[in-house]
């Protein structure tokens, strides 16, 4: 953990620590609960830490993994009908409709659903947590923002970029998924047969951010919060370009699973959790992770970004149900296409 995050992470803490009160309502919530989640490591660390001060006689178990490594997980487990997931916190909510869907999901109608500024499931089954964005990215020291391509869709046909140009697998990531998906939803899967013709490295994002910092690459599609991370833990002059076409704002949910498919069958502790996870000082978490808030009643933004409501201003926005729906489709054709030796 770095020393900004380390020092954010510690004034709350220390916070929690001074409320005796808040403590003291928290400490019928007990028991254990295990945590499938996306969420950077070293901020789940510190997150977890803070739930273990807030709800003093609960214990917080975790996994972590990207959400495709999440989905193959569960899937595994439901096979054996042995889940081992009582709360889920995964990228976006293509995944949380599936599971609806599938009657996996506890309802639950927390008060905090009043102050969200995402979409959220009416009935109880899920709500946005975090918001990540998918933007581009360039080095500044090598290339200016001019000569760049400035949109989604500039970058799959600007020959100025061809065959320096970098993007996440929708294959493993939610994030990159849900972006494929938004962008074929607006472009067609002729965005596809572009992106293959313009040379496009299918890579991680840290591989990515190395090759942009070399030359290896001019521009990326990238989260956001990569790019901030960098920018304030290692003051990279790594830079992001709003799309002109529509950033790709993606909702990451939180969900629990039902009593009879849970493992420790913790609903009481979930809800508790859900609710703190949704209040403003479980959303610090979510800004010290450089990703927005859900909260309308917060108007902080990650290090280094811009207006949240700016950013749903010009969201290019998502259609979730072809996401969950047309999932295979769209990975099948990305593979075939983009993928193709």
């Amino acid at each position: 953990m770095k020393k900004t995050i380390a020092l954010l992470m510690g004034i709350l803490l220390v916070t929690l620590l001074c409320a005796p009160a808040a403590m003291a309502v928290n400490e019928e919530i007990d028991g254990t609960i295990m945590i499938y989640t996306s969420i950077y490591q070293d901020v789940l660390d510190e997150m977890v830490k803070a739930l273990g001060v807030e709800f003093p006689n609960l214990k917080v178990d975790t996994f972590y993994g990207g959400t495709g490594t999440i989905q193959a997980k569960l899937a595994a487990e439901m096979e054996g009908n042995s889940i081992q997931a009582d709360l889920l916190l995964v990228a976006e909510p293509a995944y949380s409709l599936e599971l609806k869907e599938l009657g996996y999901l506890h309802a639950y109608k927390t008060a905090a659903a009043q102050n969200l500024r995402f979409p959220y499931d009416e009935e109880g089954y899920w709500y946005p947590v975090r918001v990540c964005n998918m933007v581009l990215a360039y080095n500044p020291d090598l290339y200016s923002e001019e000569e760049l391509p400035a949109s989604f869709y500039d970058f799959a046909h600007d020959e100025s970029v061809k065959g320096y140009i970098s993007m996440g697998n929708p294959l493993t990531s939610g994030t990159s998924m849900a972006a494929v998906a938004a962008l074929t939803d607006k472009y067609s899967y002729e965005y596809f047969d572009a992106l293959k013709e313009q040379g496009v490295m299918v890579e991680s994002g840290s591989v990515a951010l190395t090759k942009l910092q070399t030359g290896e690459c001019k521009e990326i599609m990238i989260l956001e919060e990569s790019v901030l991370k960098l920018r304030e833990e290692e003051g990279s002059e790594l830079a992001v370009i709003y799309p002109t076409d529509g950033n790709i704002l993606i909702p990451s949910t939180i969900m629990s699973f039902k009593e009879e498919f849970a493992p420790n069958k913790n609903l009481k502790a979930c809800e508790a959790v859900t609710d703190w996870l949704l209040s403003e000082a479980g959303q610090r978490f979510i800004l010290s992770g450089w990703m927005h808030s859900v909260l309308s009643t917060v108007e902080d933004v990650p290090y280094d970004s811009i207006d949240t409501n700016r950013l749903i201003e010009t969201d290019m926005g998502i259609d979730w149900v072809r996401c969950y729906a047309m999932r295979d489709e769209i990975r099948t054709a990305f593979e075939e296409t983009v993928m193709a030796e």
